[in-house]
């Protein structure tokens, strides 16, 4: 592994080579064929369906994962999926997920879909990416993803084919005899043909492609963004993108030796590529708890069991679950660990400190997105650790931090100075980051550095500071107010374990800070005491929120971030109803439209002029909900 503990290791890793002189391979396939001729017995992918330290598992080792991926390419180019065709999946996390993304990219482009979105919004996924062959879950217990896939495909006119993998071949015992007779009925019809993943893939030729796979870099994935900021958009990645995040890992973190403990969903790119194609590189083995990994059913009870069990020497996350595992003893043995790495949103310096104090680990904390193949900066993991900051623009990476003004004009940002992030590298596609063209423009810097729409500042040694999301801004009489101020005033208070701030609807103001805040397990703190410890740890006075709210559970993304467009939700109906108190009118429900954004839809009442007066004053749009 190459050294990477300060700046001038990156600087001297790029000096060794320009990038595209370095020995890579351009195809995943054959990415993933040299990784099986290094280590073809080494273990590459573990899964467990069940979250217990001794519960069953299963192993693919590299020459395992090259047959498994070699005969699905082959099934999916059988179904009619050439280069420029789509391979959609909607699922969890098994040991399946790996060997369909790596196929799908190998026989056409991969589209990963969130389980967890709704079927109207999985219908426009497909719709978007004309996706051909659907490989999903079978019906099974306890989730509901096979109905969703059925609704959706019903929806999707493009889709030929869906595949169906079955969970229950991890079970042992009793449980594999029960499920059967248990199977939730789907409900919907739908038109493609349904075929078993299982039996359709084994009965395809594993020992090599039936199809050529010719050395061009190409796009070979949509994956839609996360979404914490409302509908999803679709984003290309190419070959080489996906590669480039591997050879960092496999150059600057990991060796065959390594085990990387990975609860993420192999649908977001911060577990398809980081980790995944960082393994491939490096020949190191990836486990996976449970399908529904950080969220299964007894995954953070036994979570340091499990490190033990796998000897885990990395842990994949993100600050959301650091925080859950924090409220749990450390009952195991895990010094096998050497580093956690963290992304997806800034980690709180309070949780770090809670974190290693427990584990004796440090958190290395990173920057990726998917509009960018992910990876753009990480801490070092031997070198200096700014706890908050998100380390060094990796190798081959360059970070500017840059003003645009309303005529176009672009100012450079200096030493400190906060900006938005803009980005070139390998993982960048200029000019066509988006499926959608429309969503394009602007989104480069002279044509070649992404604007991430993320706000941030460089300091004097190079490192890599996120200060809040552009969008996310919240905007009081034309002052704009850090959300992210408000979210780190209130997590220093011992009883909070996530806290969301936005801006909620003023009419004279525009917008004032409110926060939403869940607390930790067995913990009890009145509103008032909350509102006192804002004043005194919010230190600029407009941002101390005007309205604290405590809720059961924050709304959250499949990585952990706070979804943010479910507690803009919240505020417009409280706010909204306050103001049309007396009228009779009220908010039903509050809608996401993509041109307006969220729009609130208010019943019906005689004195139609009186609402309209009164939700006037508000800038959030609003329309009369059906009758």
């Amino acid at each position: 592994m190459a050294k990477f503990s300060t700046l001038g290791d990156r600087d001297r890793i790029e000096s060794e080579c320009d990038y595209q002189a370095r020995d890579l391979p351009v195809t995943i396939y054959d990415f993933l064929a040299r990784t099986a001729e290094r280590h073809p017995q080494r273990p590459a992918i573990s899964f467990q369906l069940l979250s217990g330290p001794r519960a069953p598992s299963t192993t693919l080792s590299w020459q395992e994962l090259l047959e498994r991926v070699t005969e699905t390419a082959n099934l999916f180019r059988s179904l009619g999926v050439g280069p420029t065709d789509t391979v959609a999946y909607l699922l969890p996390n098994t040991v399946e997920t790996p060997v369909v993304l790596l196929a799908g990219a190998t026989a056409g482009i991969v589209n990963p879909i969130n389980p967890l979105l709704d079927a109207q919004q999985i219908a426009g996924i497909l719709r978007e990416t004309r996706a051909k062959v659907l490989v999903t879950l079978r019906s099974f217990p306890k989730t509901d993803v096979a109905q969703k896939a059925a609704e959706a495909v019903a929806q999707s006119p493009d889709v030929t084919h869906v595949i169906e993998v079955d969970l229950n071949r991890h079970l042992r015992g009793l449980k594999r005899w029960i499920v059967p007779l248990i199977r939730p009925r789907v409900k919907t019809r739908h038109h493609a043909k349904v075929l078993n993943f299982e039996a359709a893939a084994s009965g395809c030729k594993h020992t090599r492609l039936d199809f050529d796979d010719p050395a061009q870099d190409r796009v070979a994935a949509y994956f839609h963004t996360g979404g914490t900021t409302g509908t999803p958009k679709v984003a290309q990645h190419k070959y080489s993108g996906m590669i480039y995040n591997g050879w960092l890992g496999g150059t600057l973190l990991f060796d065959e030796t390594d085990v990387l403990m990975c609860p993420l969903p192999m649908f977001h790119v911060f577990a398809a590529y980081p980790v995944l194609m960082s393994c491939i590189a490096s020949g190191a083995h990836v486990v996976m708890p449970t399908p529904a990994g950080y969220r299964g059913e007894g995954v953070f009870d036994n979570f340091w069991k499990l490190i033990e069990r796998w000897q885990a020497t990395f842990l994949i996350t993100v600050p959301t679950a650091i925080a859950a595992l924090m409220q749990r003893p450390v009952d195991a043995d895990v010094s096998s660990l050497k580093t956690a790495i963290s992304g997806s949103a800034p980690l709180p310096v309070e949780l770090y400190n809670r974190f290693k104090a427990a584990t004796g680990v440090e958190i290395a904390e990173g920057y990726g997105l998917t509009e960018a193949t992910c990876l753009v900066s990480c801490n070092p993991l031997e070198g200096l650790k700014k706890v908050g900051s998100v380390g060094i623009p990796l190798p081959y990476t360059q970070v500017r931090i840059l003003n645009h003004s309303d005529s176009g004009q672009i100012h450079e940002c200096g030493v400190d100075e906060v900006g938005e992030i803009c980005v070139a590298n390998p993982g960048v596609f200029p000019g066509s980051t988006y499926t959608e063209a429309d969503k394009n423009h602007k989104l480069f810097a002279e044509d070649r550095y992404l604007r991430t729409g993320d706000l941030g500042r460089i300091d004097s040694d190079g490192y890599l500071w996120i200060t809040g999301r552009a969008k996310d801004l919240i905007i009081r009489g034309g002052h704009n107010i850090d959300p992210a101020e408000i979210e780190e005033g209130l997590l220093s208070h011992p009883s909070v374990s996530f806290v969301g701030a936005i801006g909620q609807p003023d009419a004279f103001a525009g917008e004032l800070p409110c926060a939403y805040v869940e607390l930790v397990e067995g913990a009890s703190v009145a509103i008032e005491d909350l509102m006192a410890h804002a004043k005194a740890h919010i230190h600029e006075r407009a941002a101390v929120p005007k309205h604290i709210e405590i809720l059961p559970e924050l709304p959250k993304t499949a990585v952990g971030k706070i979804f943010k467009p479910a507690l803009r939700k919240l505020a417009i109906t409280r706010v909204y109803d306050k103001a049309l108190s007396g009228t009779g009118a009220r908010v039903v429900a509050v809608e996401e439209d993509r041109k307006r954004g969220l729009v609130a839809q208010i019943t019906r009442v005689d004195d139609e002029a009186e609402v309209r007066r009164r939700l006037g004053q508000f800038t959030c749009a609003w329309d009369w909900a059906a009758d």
